[in-house]
Order: C-alpha cells, then sequence, then structure tokens
C-alpha cells in the first residue's frame, strides 16, 4: 500500500480552535485510557539513560498525548524525567490540566511551536507521538535535520500503520467518543453536543484516523529517510515494537550523536 499525503482535518489552519481542542482531548483520553504507548516505555527508558537525559521536549503534544500514563512508566524507579508538552496549535487548557495530575513531571510551553524549527532554549530529548506522518517526507526528515543540528536525541513513534488490520481498528476508534465522552474532563456540553447530536468529533476521528493510517511511515522508508541526513554522526534505531497478541505494533525511530554512551 503506497503511502498517501492526504489532509487530516483537525491540523488544518481554518479548522475551528474550539473544535480541534475537543478532537485532540478525545485523542489524549484515548490514548491514556487503553495505555497505547506503555509497551514502548523501556525502550524510550534506555535511549533516556543513553543520552544521560532527563529532560523530555515533547512535539505535535495535541492535548497531552499518551504522557499522563508514559510519565509514570518512565519512572519506576524514583528517578525523574521532566517532559515539556509544545504543539504549533497548543491546547493550552488541556495542558494545563496534564500539569495538575499529582507527580507526573509535566510542565508547558505556551507559545506556538514549529516542529521544523524548536527554540533552541528547548533543550532536551524530543518525542513525537502519532504525529510524524502529519508530515510530508521533505518536512519529516527536516524535523529530524533539526534536532541533528542542535546535537538533541528525538524519537518518534506511531501506533498507526498503512495497513487493513490498523484502518479498520479506527473505526472501532471512532465510536469511543459514544462510550467515552460522559468521563472526560472538564466536563461541556458542547463536546456532548458534537458527540450525540450532530457527530462531529467521531466522524472528524474516522476521517483523521483512517487518513493517519494512509500517511504513516514504514520502517524502510524511515532508513531511507535518515540516509539523507547531514551533520554530526548519530546513532539510529528503527522498528517495529510488537505488542499483545492480535494488536498492531509501534512504529519507532530513534536517533541520538554516536558519542553518547551508555552510562557505566
Amino acid at each position: 500500500m503506497r503511502r498517501v499525503q492526504f489532509l487530516e482535518l483537525h491540523e488544518q489552519s481554518w479548522f475551528p480552535s474550539s473544535l480541534r481542542d475537543e478532537i485532540t482531548g478525545a485523542l489524549q483520553f484515548g490514548l491514556n485510557l487503553f495505555n497505547a504507548y506503555a509497551p514502548i516505555a523501556p525502550l524510550l527508558r534506555s535511549m533516556l539513560d543513553a543520552t544521560r537525559s532527563r529532560s523530555i521536549i515533547d512535539l505535535c503534544s495535541g492535548a497531552g498525548g499518551p504522557w499522563l500514563g508514559l510519565s509514570r512508566k518512565l519512572q519506576p524507579d524514583g528517578r525523574v524525567f521532566h517532559v515539556l508538552l509544545t504543539d504549533k496549535y497548543p491546547n493550552v487548557r488541556a495542558f494545563q490540566k496534564t500539569r495538575t495530575a499529582p507527580q507526573n513531571h509535566i510542565a508547558f510551553y505556551p507559545d506556538s511551536v514549529d516542529a521544523l524549527k524548536v527554540p533552541r532554549e528547548l533543550q532536551g530529548f524530543r518525542t513525537m507521538f502519532s504525529s510524524f506522518h502529519h508530515f510530508p517526507a521533505e518536512e519529516a526528515r527536516a524535523i529530524l535535520q533539526n534536532a541533528i543540528d542542535v546535537g538533541q536525541s528525538i524519537g518518534i513513534f506511531e501506533i498507526t500503520r498503512r495497513a487493513p488490520l490498523t484502518i479498520a481498528l479506527m473505526f472501532a476508534w471512532a465510536l469511543m467518543p459514544f462510550a467515552f465522552t460522559p468521563l472526560i474532563r472538564p466536563f461541556r456540553w458542547s463536546r456532548l453536543f458534537c458527540t450525540y447530536v450532530i457527530p462531529i468529533i467521531p466522524l472528524v476521528l474516522l476521517f483523521d484516523g483512517v487518513v493517519s493510517c494512509l500517511r504513516t511511515y514504514r520502517p524502510q522508508e524511515l532508513r531511507e529517510m535518515i540516509k539523507k541526513l547531514s551533520g554530526i554522526e548519530y546513532q539510529w534505531e528503527v522498528g517495529e515494537h510488537s505488542k499483545t497478541f492480535g494488536q498492531a505494533p509501534i512504529t519507532y525511530l530513534i536517533g541520538r550523536p554516536r558519542d553518547t554512551t551508555l552510562p557505566s
């Protein structure tokens, strides 16, 4: 199945910001409800140890991504990792809610952050969850090149795939708001209206979910992408991390300067 660069509705500049916040909020709730990225916590932890980094700069965070659950998975032994959420269209209300969760060490950057040109003052291990596929190949490569240019490590993680099973799962994903919308906090009548009366949220989740699958890079395409990067030498890992039986694996791309080594 060939990759196609369709448009996702909620990422467009003309898409109403209030509705975008509802979409990213539903995505964030689902990722944390199902602990979608929990399986890659050990892999991410090993890379953080390799770079001796305790700061994470999360790009394209939406409403917070998987960090409410994932941050606790990273520090079972008491070591603290500080996560900074950023986005081109920051959902500040959701970011504030994430920050208030106890003992999660999550903060947010209130200004717009372009993943292609991350402000130099934001230093740390860069991560992207379910967002790298948004970018066409040239821009995706520029995101990686920007990290290399400032010597920052980066990890890309995607649960979507260009596969019939994953695309079929998007229909089940779009039904999620009908079951769980009343549980999303803070409670808003507008969210119920856009779910149960005029189901804009489920329809956008379905459309954007299918498009996300069709846009997701395969491991081989990621390997071809990093061959075209320049600058200091990086060590790259590309693959698919298997989850439990019957679920699609998580595609990952992790790069760090080659002169960083595992602590003794």
